[in-house]
């Protein structure tokens, strides 16, 4: 089978258009044909419809050098996961679904459980550390995971999968092709999926649908418009995060409790979590004349969820803000004037943007221009809501107009805020071929982000507000040794601001407990990679070093704040990072790939971490939630009749805090999948059953750090003074399961 090198790469090494490579293609599409000046991975569907239906797009790249995953659930389902880039959080990491932004607004945060139905995605490219200019991300220092729909079919077609697997899981999924409308020339698809699973570990259960859609036209040479959308209703049930301490005592039985019983907060009703959300995409790409084209994306997002937990009020002694309520509050169910109820942290965001830019090749210059803005709201409440005698809210949803409100009829709240985040960039690039081999790049970004908001709490604050802009260059080169084998090299900026949870004043009994403010410095880092990479006819590779150097880092970490776990960032100084990268496809016979990766890390802390009046020892110390080692390892097998394929992953120790006074031990898991197609024996039609056996090893380990902490025992500071000591948290790892999955096309 012939193997053509990618247009891409002609294009810029400027070698012949028929040379081709014999061999046996990648039949997984783990290790793409790339012609980029930068570390890029990825997977294609041909991956992705043989791992288990249900697991999210972190999970998916977990395979891939660099990516360390901590789920909580083998099936993907639950909000409580987590992926690192090079020991650089999610919170670090742009995502993109057909080139519109999924990351949180005001926390930096993407969730892949929204994410679209795998069974529609063609591929996730994961690049590890630079990112391409225009990609429309505040905070790219970790790397960019980008999600790409599948096309809709030419022909009219139709596809159902029916799985059921351990934990009383069920799930169904159809995808409609229209073919091509008429003569108009559109095609379009739409999806539909349903997903319900008991949790694996304590009470509950997981909902999930799921709708995507995508409407392509395509006309003259290379243009073409689409409008993808992807809809989301989820009721999640949390798992809960120990210590430690909690995890060696009560192992897998860390769990919230199966039964309600009068005063209970821990009842795991309490804890379930709904979202719904809307993403709308409309990528074009239009050919103006032979040598300028014009590419936009407009984008629109809504989404509301709740993040509860249990808690106790009582009818007096409380305070909205600083001011105190002197008159009692009405609580159903209140026992000797105290009551069990909902607290709820609800988010309402909206968000619009769009990214435009015009690419000119005039000579050996190719020029692209262009412009990305984008605006935003987050409005964030913390109210409570009536909890009847067996322990069910009276609305899980934690709407404001059904939460328990003062004497004179204001909503009781915690927190109650509105933000405005409004982003504005401007980018300019130039890739500049030198001679057949030899592109040099270079380019610049300028970055502006504002963020307006009113804390509606009586208090000392109203109205906070912080403006930034920052310049970010960038080069790079690439080279190509032959038609196989490329070089290249990068140097990247980023820069990232404090969240919008650091801007306000939180409460306690009156008095301000913490206090807002905007002055905390923006993170910076500069990155640089170098790298080799092979395409050959059945052995591709990379490898690729890195380094990173930040300013006032910014890591993301969860806090108490009433009883809700809020999203929140500590600046950790300065830090170091550098290591290597690499993996390898070998592919010895038609339908077999053998695939490794790997990653070598080394992350320090450069500065001591003031705390109070005085500084916790931190210079040198191994930075959180950095492996020093990962290794990745898989095969895959498929003769037209039977196709298999084992993915195993083993990710080393991670410290949990500043002082590496704690940290988790290595692990390692496994996932197996064994399968048939069976269309001769169904009339020609697509028909594949396959079995997917997630996290065989089912290692029984913490998996990852939910929060991190400065030290978690109690340490004396550079100037003498006693730091006590504040427990990390801890993902406890996905246990074992099976699905079997039942494939038709019509």
């Amino acid at each position: 089978m012939a193997l053509s090198v990618a247009a891409s790469a002609q294009q810029a090494t400027g070698l012949p258009n028929d040379i081709r490579v014999v061999g046996h293609r990648d039949p997984e599409g783990l290790l793409p044909d790339q012609t980029e000046p930068r570390a890029v991975s990825a997977i294609s569907s041909e991956f992705i419809v043989k791992q288990a239906p249900t697991l999210n797009a972190f999970q998916l790249v977990n395979l891939l050098p660099g990516a360390n995953v901590a789920s909580s659930d083998p099936y993907g389902l639950s909000t409580s996961s987590s992926l690192t880039l090079r020991g650089l959080g999610q919170d670090q990491i742009g995502v993109l679904l057909e080139g519109a932004p999924q990351n949180d607004i005001g926390y930096y945060y993407a969730y892949p459980s929204q994410f679209a139905d795998p069974r529609n995605v063609r591929q996730i490219a994961l690049a590890q550390g630079a990112i391409d200019i225009d990609s429309p991300t505040v905070g790219g220092a970790g790397g960019l995971l980008s999600l790409t729909l599948d096309d809709p079919k030419t022909t009219r077609q139709a596809l159902v999968d029916l799985s059921l697997g351990s934990y009383a899981l069920r799930r169904v999924f159809a995808r409609v092709d229209t073919g091509m409308i008429g003569t108009t020339g559109l095609k379009a698809f739409v999806s539909y999926s349903n997903t319900r699973a008991d949790n694996w570990r304590g009470a509950g259960y997981d909902t999930r649908q799921h709708v995507d859609a995508k409407l392509l036209r395509e006309w003259g040479d290379g243009n073409r418009a689409s409008l993808a959308l992807s809809y989301n209703d989820a009721n999640s049930a949390s798992y809960p995060s120990p210590t430690l301490t909690e995890w060696r005592a009560q192992g897998r039985d860390f769990n919230y409790d199966a039964r309600f019983t009068a005063g209970d907060t821990n009842y795991w009703q309490l804890y379930r979590a709904p979202f719904r959300n809307l993403y709308a995409s409309a990528p074009v790409h239009v050919t103006l004349t032979d040598r300028l084209t014009l590419d936009t994306t407009t984008y629109l997002q809504f989404g509301y969820g709740n993040s509860p937990y249990g808690t106790q009020l009582a009818t007096t002694g409380n305070f909205l803000g600083s001011e105190e309520l002197t008159q009692p509050i009405v609580v159903p169910g209140a026992v000797d004037g105290v009551a069990t109820v909902l607290g709820n942290y609800t988010g309402k965001q909206r968000r619009t943007g769009s990214v435009s830019k015009l690419t000119l090749r005039a000579g050996v210059h190719r020029i692209t221009a262009g412009l990305w803005f984008d605006y935003g709201t987050d409005r964030v409440t913390q109210t409570y809501t009536a909890v009847d005698g067996e322990g069910r809210p009276a609305d899980r949803w934690g709407y404001r107009s059904k939460a328990i409100r003062t004497a004179d009829g204001r909503l009781l709240a915690y927190e109650n805020q509105r933000t405005v985040t409004v982003t504005k960039a401007f980018f300019l690039a130039d890739s500049i071929a030198v001679g057949s081999r030899l592109t040099i790049d270079a380019g610049i970004k300028g970055v502006g982000l504002l963020r307006n908001g009113r804390n509606y709490l009586p208090g000392p604050q109203t109205r906070v507000r912080r403006d930034s802009f920052i310049p970010l260059p960038r080069a790079a080169v690439h080279y190509a040794l032959d038609d196989r084998q490329q070089l290249f090299a990068n140097i990247t900026t980023n820069f990232r601001t404090p969240n919008e949870f650091t801007l306000y004043d939180s409460y306690d009994g009156g008095v301000v407990s913490t206090r807002g403010t905007d002055a905390l410095k923006n993170e910076y880092s500069v990155s640089q990679e170098m790298g080799y990479r092979y395409i050959g006819p059945n052995l591709s590779g990379s490898i690729t070093g890195f380094h990173y150097k930040f300013r006032n880092r910014q890591l993301a970490t969860v806090v108490d704040a009433g009883g809700a776990q809020v999203n929140s960032t500590l600046n950790a100084g300065g830090q170091t990072s550098y290591g290597v990268d690499a993996e390898i496809d070998y592919r010895p016979a038609r339908g077999i790939s053998v695939y490794l990766s790997g990653e070598v890390l080394r992350a320090r802390i450069d500065d001591d971490l003031p705390v109070g009046a005085d500084d916790l020892p931190t210079r040198g110390k191994r930075a959180v939630s950095s492996p020093v080692l990962q290794i990745g390892g898989g095969g895959t097998y498929d003769d037209g009749r039977l196709f298999g394929s084992m993915a195993g992953k083993y990710v080393g120790r991670q410290y949990a805090t500043f002082m590496n006074d704690e940290s988790i031990k290595g692990y390692a898991t496994l996932d197996v999948t064994i399968g048939v197609h069976m269309a001769d024996w169904f009339g020609g039609k697509p028909t594949d059953l396959r079995v997917n056996a997630v996290n065989v090893t089912d290692p029984h380990a913490l998996a990852g750090v939910q929060a991190v902490s400065t030290n978690a025992g109690d340490v004396i500071g550079r100037r003498g003074t006693a730091i006590g000591g504040n427990a990390p948290a801890y993902y406890i790892g996905g246990g074992a399961a099976v699905v079997a999955t039942l494939s038709r096309g019509f």
